[in-house]
């Protein structure tokens, strides 16, 4: 008979273009965007006892932009991974109840916002690429702690695979990718192949909030558990933080009362 769209030979095919489609999604639990940042009384590093942490919300875009290609039937796995403290399990959870399908955590006592930096990361993310074998990898442009914006870049490097930054849009057809980033002059739209590395910017979507229910459903999701010294990489600062220091307090304004008076104080 004519092979229309429910020809059961075309069907398998379409399952195993799906199925080729992994994303793994790199999320670190930072400060919250909204708490104001305090610095430790020794001024070694920020205070973050008893402070309100979430995921960077790069990376919750990153997040969102892996679960709609796989509501798109674009991807068929999510997988979240977070170094950092146990803590950062909670990171996760959330990520598992956004729609992440499992998760891996890699444990470190290391400060991620000091001592783990953007080279021994990417490497440790390299360890965990070996091991998920993903299509794509998503990542925040950079975290709002450190920000130094760099690890993606690193990581596209050490794995030789192409890479797209700062992208506005993402779009995958036919196995090919298309990526706008947001540069100073404006917009760049590159195409690449996957597997890729790409990291997201701010315009790229909304993320949405985890729901109650999937809250719920997260705690029976998968979690595996690395420690980093397992991996075998030298995670070892290569910089020191000598003193962190609170901006200085901004100074009153003074209003004129003419346009002469104003070219003057300038």
């Amino acid at each position: 008979r004519p092979c229309g769209a429910r020809c059961p030979i075309r069907r398998p095919f379409l399952r195993a273009a799906v199925a080729a489609m992994r994303i793994l999604v790199a999320v670190k639990r930072v400060v919250d965007y909204a708490v104001k940042v305090r610095v430790r009384a020794d001024k070694a590093a920020v205070e973050l006892k008893n402070t309100k942490m979430s995921m960077n919300p790069f990376c919750e875009i990153a997040l969102e932009e892996a679960v709609r290609l796989k509501e798109k039937k674009i991807a068929s796995e999510v997988v979240a991974v977070s170094i950092g403290p146990k803590e950062a399990q909670e990171t996760l959870r959330t990520a598992l109840a956004i729609g992440a399908d499992k998760a891996i955590h890699v444990t470190t006592t290391l400060r991620p916002d000091q001592e783990l930096q953007p080279l021994a990361t990417a490497k440790v993310l390299g360890k965990v690429v070996d091991q998920v074998d993903p299509s794509l990898v998503l990542m925040g442009k950079q975290s709002i702690d450190s920000d130094a914006s760099q690890t993606g870049q690193m990581l596209a490097g050490l794995l030789g695979w192409p890479q797209a930054t700062f992208a506005s849009e993402i779009e995958i057809q036919d196995g090919a990718m298309s990526v706008t980033r947001e540069v100073d002059s404006g917009l760049s739209t590159i195409k690449l192949s996957t597997p890729a590395v790409v990291t997201c910017d701010l315009r790229l979507n909304e993320p949405r909030y985890a729901t109650l229910p999937n809250i719920m459903k997260a705690r029976k999701k998968p979690m595996d558990t690395i420690k980093i010294e397992d991996t075998g990489v030298d995670v070892t600062p290569r910089l020191k933080v000598l003193s962190v220091e609170e901006p200085a307090q901004r100074q009153a304004g003074e209003k004129v009362g003419s346009v002469e008076e104003l070219v003057e104080k300038l």
